[in-house]
């Protein structure tokens, strides 16, 4: 019997898995898109405006009750639920920012908030214009 080598040719990758840990897995890579995450401001007029349904229905009685039931504070539920005095086209573009792939929000909480805090539409409108970046900047 002669030893000849076998030569054997085959697709792999490396998979991870949540620890880290490493795995050769038979075939190519799935293909992946990347996904992104919402902006924070974004998930917070949607949780915003969940909240007012969970009062509407009667599974909370006000801001503390909603607070006592999430594990937040009564403040950072006012925080939340003052988003909602944005002008509704404002929160139509807050709700619609594109994804995040990498690195921080284009648009910060904080400055949603402040806009927020305004009273008159025409002012919101104005300060949110001065966020946007100037190729995005569009009448509303």
């Amino acid at each position: 019997m002669t030893d000849t080598p076998i030569r054997l040719q085959c697709t792999v990758h490396i998979e991870r898995s949540r620890a880290g840990k490493q795995h050769l897995r038979p075939g190519p890579p799935p293909e992946t898109r990347p996904i992104g995450r919402l902006p924070r401001a974004t998930r917070l007029l949607a949780l915003a405006h969940h909240y007012t349904a969970l009062i509407a229905q009667g599974k909370a009685t006000d801001y503390a009750d909603l607070a006592r039931q999430l594990g937040l504070t009564r403040a950072r539920v006012t925080q939340i639920m003052h988003l909602l005095h944005l002008a509704p086209d404002l929160q139509e573009a807050v709700l619609t920012l594109p994804p995040v792939f990498t690195g921080r929000d284009p648009i910060g909480e904080k400055a949603v908030r402040r806009i927020a805090r305004e009273p008159l539409w025409a002012r919101q409108r104005a300060r949110w214009q001065q966020l946007l970046p100037p190729s995005e900047t569009t009448t509303l």
